[in-house]
């Protein structure tokens, strides 16, 4: 259950990691809003995986799960380069997330 928890937590930072894009500053009410809601819920998410898994791989893992996420929503929703050099290294991390995984007993 705390990797379901960690991996909904990962996909709720790439909620708020591109609807940063949205807010214009935080100067849209409603995009800032979601944004916002969406940080809490993944930090907080973050929070009850850790309680089960190490603090290192749970971290890594969020971070990666975000990055990964994000970086293909910018490619698809803002036309972002998918060179296949970015596309390898998105490829690495997701490698990385799948080696703690297989490396954390939990």
């Amino acid at each position: 259950m705390n990797w379901i928890t960690l991996l909904t937590a990962g996909l709720f930072e790439i909620v708020w990691a591109i609807g940063l894009k949205y807010t214009d500053s935080f100067s849209r009410f409603w995009p800032s809003a979601l944004t916002l809601a969406a940080m809490a819920v993944s930090v907080g998410l973050l929070g009850i995986a850790m309680k089960g898994l190490p603090v290192g791989t749970a971290y890594a893992v969020w971070v990666g799960v975000g990055a990964v996420g994000t970086a293909i929503m910018g490619i698809i929703l803002f036309g972002e380069p998918a060179s296949p050099a970015r596309l390898l290294s998105l490829a690495l991390i997701v490698c990385g997330i799948i080696g703690l995984k297989l490396a954390t007993p939990a």
